[in-house]
């Protein structure tokens, strides 16, 4: 009696904290976002004499690092994304803000850190008690609305706005795409393994769940031809954010590209993602628009249970190098220097402030942008990136690198044996990794440079 009881009072207790959560937005900080969106577009008139380059970002979902051809791939070809490598800027060091999706895309879109950026869990369907996960350590369900998205200043500087793709940082307004800078919004929610998956565009259900997913990158790859159509009929430039669902599990591709690759089904959908590209470029080409816009690649984070993290340590959820080092290209024919190849580290909190610094548009000066530009770095004017990487997992800092050396708070870590069902949890470190020598982390050398 007594233990059903005591878990009809815990589940009633649970449903309570559920349906009177309410996350609250700051008013002062909702004040001054507008009072700095509101220079930006005072200041838009100024900066538009010059040519501004259209931007097209696009980011995939748990792509490793070794899945494309350009970072090592043999199994899976990706001719049209290599394309774009080859005549473009690749960088061999860089990092996911987070090594899961939510705090991952929260990051790329503000220039700041997780914790700063208000997401600091996976955002699960308003309607779901995985929410739970969120609420009872006290983080929020939702990107809170007094951040600033890439989206908000190119949209006050003048750009046009659009998003294809997975959202993930919120399923309820104010939060949602449309409210946060977007002009447009067609895509998901959240991942591809939630429920209801269905697609929106703004804030309607347009395509009912469940969706064909085998479908949904040609869905995807249409909508993001018809506005790059729309955009070539506008005197202004766009900012087209591509947010794949794909590869993350299940895995999904189109019956014609089924067998494509000689990596199963992950390369099959990395590769039917390839074609994608090639339609988008071929779009581009023939709007005339491909010379003056400015192409970003890379991934929310390294791969789930499949995919390939580049013989590196760890992989999505893990703060170790398999779980943050992704993929990442720029390409800009009227844009960038002789450089081809960066080798500094570099994290996608660093997107942002580049792409500000190269439109000449001030950072806000009310919260701290983490990111910094790379702009001296692709034009060879500097060597290293300023400050240290700061690597958070659900709002702690797990893990810190100036780029030879990496830090490793002490932690639990599994202890696993195949075929047995049973893992013991371990805790390890704290370690110091020389990555100039060890960039696998297999090695503490902690006591050999106790100054570090």
């Amino acid at each position: 009696m007594l233990p059903t009881l005591a878990g009809a009072l815990l589940t009633g207790w649970l449903t309570v904290k559920v349906l009177t959560y309410k996350q609250v937005d700051d008013p002062i900080r909702l004040q001054s976002k507008a009072a700095y969106l509101g220079k930006v577009s005072t200041g838009s008139e100024l900066r538009r004499q010059n040519n501004k380059p259209n931007i097209l970002l696009i980011l995939y979902d748990d792509l490793g690092l070794g899945d494309l051809g350009f970072s090592g791939a043999s199994a899976i070809k990706t001719p049209n994304i290599d394309a774009l490598a080859r005549d473009g800027v690749i960088f061999n060091n860089f990092h996911a803000a987070a090594a899961i999706c939510s705090p991952s895309r929260a990051s790329l879109l503000t220039g700041r850190l997780p914790h700063h950026a208000g997401v600091q869990s996976v955002v699960f369907p308003s309607d779901s008690w995985m929410r739970l996960f969120s609420i009872l350590p006290g983080f929020n369900v939702r990107i809170p609305a007094e951040e600033i998205t890439l989206a908000d200043i190119l949209k006050a500087d003048g750009y046009k706005t659009a998003m294809v793709g997975k959202w993930h940082i919120g399923d309820r307004a104010p939060s949602l795409p449309h409210l946060m800078g977007f002009d447009q919004f067609f895509g998901a929610l959240y991942s591809n393994d939630m429920e209801p998956f269905a697609l929106y565009r703004d804030d309607a259900v347009e395509l009912d769940a469940p969706i064909d997913q085998d479908q949904l990158d040609e869905i995807y790859t249409n909508e993001m031809v018809r506005l790059i159509s729309e955009s070539s009929e506008s005197a202004a430039p766009f900012f087209l954010y591509f947010a794949h669902n794909f590869p993350h599990e299940p895995l999904h591709a189109p019956a014609a590209q089924r067998g494509s690759s000689d990596a199963g089904l992950y390369g099959d959908v990395v590769e039917s993602l390839d074609a994608g590209i090639g339609e988008i470029v071929d779009s581009l080409k023939s709007e005339g628009l491909f010379e003056n816009t400015l192409i970003i690649l890379t991934s929310d984070n390294g791969p789930w249970y499949q995919g390939n993290p580049a013989g590196l340590r760890g992989r999505k959820g893990q703060t170790f190098e398999g779980g943050t080092r992704v993929p990442m290209l720029i390409h800009w024919p009227g844009g960038l220097s002789d450089v081809t190849d960066v080798d500094v580290q570099a994290m996608a909190i660093d997107i942002l402030p580049t792409i500000l610094d190269w439109l000449s548009i001030p950072l806000p000066d009310d919260r701290q942008i983490d990111g910094r530009s790379l702009s001296p770095l692709l034009a060879g004017e500097a060597s290293a990136r300023d400050g240290y990487l700061y690597f958070y997992s659900s709002g702690k800092l797990m893990a810190v690198s100036d780029g030879r050396f990496k830090y490793h708070a002490a932690q639990p870590l599994p202890y696993t044996i195949s075929g047995s069902g049973f893992t013991a949890m371990k805790k390890k470190g704290p370690w110091l990794i020389n990555l100039s020598s060890d960039p696998y982390e297999s090695y503490n050398v902690a006591d050999r440079y106790p100054e570090v």
